[in-house]
């Protein structure tokens, strides 16, 4: 708390700081005075991207605002920088605060296709901004090379106690990638990235705003709305080993979707259900390698180790 109260002095702010959610991959406190909500204080973690990313966001959201999208904003500093990086190194930022209501897990298709309509906004609002990303993670939706890295994972680790329950699962999501049929032609834009649910801030009743803007990036449909709709519609969640497409969720967030997209092609709607397919797979080799290599994904100590937590989401996926 103390290293995140002096960072907070860069914007010449005396608040109160709460620590929000489980600090995962960037650690956040929201910073408060008497007269409410000044805003999001957040250390970012450098591990996965690069302070420039900051440049990113500002572009972006300079975008949606003024094509009039709700979205939060940077505050500058005192020196009028997007970002403070403080002695030891490590880079914070202050957002502003959107909308009062996080989902964690969809059961409303209303909220469905509210949320969708919103996806649709941003992408129309950022579909003609010209904008080279200063922050990039190359190859973040590689399918093959996420087969590939699973293959070597296994040929890795003969010896592992889960080798025996992996090495067929690793078979059958390969043999189930070699049977996927999708695009590999399609248009280009800025994506968010990363649309899970809680990534959608909603206000009452309607989705209001998308957060969590690190990722944003140049990729195609058939990936952004693939996870989308992968993570909206499943109504378990991915540390369950029974898996639920949810189609009334599915028709909510594409009705959404639809009532707003600009510019979608008729490839691009195709590809969609195959996109989701398509990250289904892919996150399952992921999981199935880390399974073996218990060194990426975070884990639950309910589930005994990291390998079995794993394990278990490799087989969630697979089956989805």
């Amino acid at each position: 708390m103390g290293q995140a109260a002096t960072a907070l002095a860069a914007w010449g702010i005396e608040a109160e700081l709460d620590v929000i959610g489980d600090g995962l991959i960037n650690r956040t406190w929201l910073a408060r005075t008497a007269r409410g909500a000044v805003g999001f204080l957040q250390e970012l973690n450098t591990r996965i991207f690069r302070a420039e990313v900051h440049e990113d966001i500002e572009a972006v959201t300079d975008r949606l605002a003024a094509a009039g999208l709700p979205t939060p904003r940077l505050v500058r500093t005192v020196h009028d920088r997007l970002w403070f990086t403080d002695p030891d190194g490590a880079v914070w930022r202050l957002l502003t605060p959107v909308g009062d209501r996080t989902v964690h897990r969809l059961v409303d298709p209303a909220d469905a296709r509210s949320a969708g309509g919103l996806v649709a906004r941003f992408h129309a609002a950022t579909r003609d901004l010209d904008w080279t990303f200063r922050s990039v993670r190359p190859g973040a939706h590689h399918t093959p090379t996420h087969m590939e890295r699973m293959r070597v994972a296994v040929e890795a680790h003969p010896d592992h106690r889960l080798a025996a329950a992996v090495a067929p699962l690793a078979d059958g999501i390969a043999a189930a990638w070699g049977r996927w049929e999708g695009p590999s032609e399609l248009p280009v834009r800025i994506v968010h990235g990363d649309l899970k649910i809680s990534n959608v801030r909603f206000l009452g009743a309607e989705a209001h705003a998308l957060v969590d803007l690190d990722t944003l990036a140049h990729g195609t449909l058939d990936v952004e709305l693939g996870d989308m709709l992968r993570s909206w519609c499943n109504r378990a969640s991915e540390d369950e080993p029974e898996p639920a497409f949810d189609l009334a969720l599915f028709a909510g967030a594409i009705a959404g979707y639809a009532g707003w997209a600009q510019d979608v092609t008729a490839a691009e709607w195709t590809a969609i259900v195959p996109g989701a397919e398509r990250i289904a797979l892919e996150l399952a080799a992921r999981f199935a390698a880390d399974a073996l290599a218990e060194s990426y994904f975070g884990w639950n100590p309910r589930f005994g180790t990291r390998g079995e937590h794993n394990l278990l989401r490799a087989r969630g996926q697979l089956a989805l």
